[in-house]
């Protein structure tokens, strides 16, 4: 039998909402199995697909950059160890050059970035990033990065304070349609453009759930497939960009596909950061390091 850690009780809380004995008891039940017992909590409880369960916290920034002529940009996080230090001007400025350097310069992967020169300095990227580290007395990391380059259409990036930022390539439509659609996209995350972007896995997930369910409320097997793909279809108008309510549409009803249309705009790609997302980041428990200080001066 695996063993049942408060750890895991109070991550499965999260992506359920559900009590702690509850999932305690499901973690039990699928033998320490996270996704297993996500997967039963939701057939017996109805509770909903997890959004944020990875997203867990930690520090540093989103920066974005888009040259002049709207055609080159790219977005990049950087991270820190501590808030305090992601708010220092030294380390915001060069999350702001490393984006420009990504853009600039399009390199293969976070390697070949490292070697790069960086705008708006002197010496490499890596070399930069070093140096940081010596001055902050923090660890500086790029994590991730993103860069678009379109010749027949325009870019678009939004940040929202500096945790969460976007990068759209659209064609058609106006600067304040661009900046709309990103706010949207900080807003609502979704997953991809449309269906064809969201992983499969994810679809059969939640098919399996949707039958399992229907067929412990009592429908009939032939009603099974039907109510399945209902489920399916409203999960992918969820998460997709195109089937979710526009968050400024005035009706409350017009979809962003809908928006586009009007517009004769369409959305080429987008990428969305959100600082920390999948990080594990280290709880301290701080009363714990003072009682084991005070036992070992004792001691």
């Amino acid at each position: 039998m695996a063993e049942i850690t408060a750890g895991m009780v109070k991550e499965l809380r999260e992506m359920t909402g559900l009590g702690m004995m509850e999932c305690k008891k499901a973690l039990v039940e699928a033998n320490g199995d996270l996704k297993v017992a996500e997967e039963q909590l939701r057939i017996k409880s109805g509770a909903k697909a997890s959004k944020a369960a990875s997203r867990v916290a930690a520090e540093g920034v989103v920066s974005a950059y888009i040259a002049n002529d709207g055609k080159t940009g790219s977005v990049a996080e950087v991270n820190c160890e501590t808030d305090f230090v992601a708010k220092n001007e030294d380390f915001i400025a060069f999350a702001k050059n490393v984006a420009e350097t990504v853009a600039r310069n399009n390199p293969a992967d976070l390697d070949a970035l490292s070697g790069m020169a960086i705008v708006n300095g002197s010496g490499s990227v890596e070399e930069t990033r070093k140096a940081l580290i010596m001055k902050l007395g923090e660890n500086v990391s790029i994590r991730r990065f993103e860069r678009y380059a379109t010749t027949t259409g325009k870019l678009s990036s939004y940040l929202h304070g500096s945790k969460i930022g976007v990068l759209l390539n659209y064609t058609g439509g106006d600067d304040a349609l661009g900046r709309d659609i990103c706010m949207h996209i900080a807003a609502s995350k979704p997953k991809s453009v449309d269906a064809s972007g969201v992983n499969p896995e994810e679809i059969a997930t939640e098919r399996r759930i949707a039958i399992e369910k229907a067929r412990e409320g009592g429908k009939p097997e032939a009603m099974l497939e039907k109510i399945a793909e209902g489920t399916v279809q409203k999960f992918l108008k969820e998460v997709t960009l195109l089937g979710q309510v526009f968050v400024k549409a005035e009706d409350g009803k017009q979809t962003i596909e809908q928006l586009l249309k009007s517009k004769g705009a369409t959305v080429n790609a987008f990428r969305m950061f959100v600082v920390g997302e999948g990080i594990e980041k280290k709880v301290e428990d701080y009363a714990a390091e003072v009682a084991a200080a005070a036992a070992a001066a004792k001691g």
